[in-house]
């Protein structure tokens, strides 16, 4: 317990666990969030929009440039990765964040 109270890191992680101990409600994540529905409905309409794929084809040409300048795959590779990773990643966000257990 010294050594924890020694250490600046230390010091902070207890205080906020004390934080967490005398308020709890202010820990719950998940619950609310409706000032930030706006944003969060426009990155998602730039992300699979038009900009969205103007992106995804720009990664790619910029991977296959790269994979030819390296005379490797694997620039190309990377590239479909990421212009696919920026076109589906709001369904995937969607689909974790929202995923419930059924009730048996």
């Amino acid at each position: 317990m010294k050594r924890l109270i020694q250490s600046p890191f230390g010091v902070g992680a207890l205080a906020l666990s004390g934080l967490l101990l005398i308020a709890p409600e202010a820990a719950l994540a998940g619950a609310g969030g409706a000032e930030f529905q706006g944003a969060y409905d426009m990155l998602t309409g730039w992300m699979t929009g038009i900009l969205g794929r103007i992106i995804a084809v720009t990664f790619i040409i910029v991977g296959l440039v790269a994979g030819v300048m390296r005379q490797s795959i694997m620039g190309f590779v990377v590239g479909v990765a990421a212009g696919l990773g920026v076109f589906v990643a709001p369904d995937i966000i969607d689909n974790i964040v929202t995923a419930t257990l059924p009730i048996v």
